[in-house]
């Protein structure tokens, strides 16, 4: 990233830029990119392209002013860290899904990145509802956070390289949020460019929740979030009330995504894969 690049993705963040790659200054940016950069599928039902390369994910996340799933948005926080003198190293992990089932390999990209004052923590801004703060790597206890309480979990067995009986070897990470397990996570370091069988997979297959769904999501000023599925519109206070209303107008569906997430659109998008989505309703 050039400094022109740098200076544009932290105005999108409302960041001043860190004088030092510290802890507490990864904690701001974690905050302020969930509060401000959507999780996002609407490439795949606008039949947008989607490359993990780092020019184009900036590209679109500052060019663009849009958000992304987790291969996108945790890629282009990944850029911006590294040029702001992080120690960033991709991680993959596999989400659960239901009745505790894994998903593919490469399901999910997250973030161990290192700070100047001895920290190593794991950042997510791409997996939707989560920790709005970086969580500890080494803290195998729990951890408070306006998300929830988080765990980070020794998965494996003991032996290096043997797999347990749920596919799990040596050093694979759960992490849980409020007791329940959200994916599991490699330690081996990974490059952007080996996500790309799993974000084309979830951009295509009709067994990938993200072709069944529109969603578009942010935190909150106050520390809730706010969620567009397709037309229905959902806010959810800090405290848990929510309010939840139905958007019938087309103009009403673009001033959302327009005021509220900052993206504009030509047209309302739909679901590309309608059929298997009501299947599943």
């Amino acid at each position: 990233m050039n400094p022109v690049q740098i200076d544009a993705y932290l105005r999108r963040l409302g960041a001043a830029r860190p004088a030092r790659p510290t802890a507490e200054a990864l904690r701001e940016l974690h905050l302020l990119h969930l509060r401000t950069v959507p999780f996002e599928n609407l490439s795949i039902h606008l039949g947008e392209e989607i490359v993990l390369d780092g020019k184009r994910l900036l590209d679109k996340v500052v060019g663009a002013g849009r958000g992304g799933f987790c291969y996108e948005l945790n890629g282009a926080f990944s850029v911006l860290l590294t040029t702001l003198g992080f120690g960033v190293t991709p991680l993959a992990g596999r989400v659960y899904g239901a009745e505790g089932r894994l998903g593919i390999p490469y399901d999910h990209l997250a973030l161990r990145v290192r700070t100047v004052d001895g920290g190593e923590w794991l950042a997510d801004v791409g997996f939707g509802a989560h920790s709005h703060y970086p969580l500890v790597f080494a803290d195998r206890g729990e951890q408070a956070d306006p998300g929830g309480t988080f765990r980070i979990a020794a998965a494996g067995p003991d032996a290096a390289g043997v797999r347990g009986e749920d596919g799990a070897v040596a050093g694979d990470l759960d992490v849980l949020r409020d007791g329940r397990p959200q994916y599991r996570l490699e330690v081996r370091p990974r490059v952007l460019g080996d996500f790309t069988a799993g974000a084309w997979w979830h951009s295509t297959s009709p067994s990938s929740h993200f072709t069944q769904s529109l969603v578009c999501s942010r935190v909150t000023e106050d520390g809730g979030r706010i969620t567009l599925s397709g037309r229905t519109l959902t806010e959810t206070a800090a405290d848990g009330a929510r309010e939840v209303r139905e958007l019938e107008r087309d103009e009403e569906v673009l001033g959302v995504y327009r005021e509220r997430f900052g993206i504009e659109l030509d047209c309302v998008p739909t679901v590309r894969n309608p059929g298997k989505a009501n299947r599943n309703s």
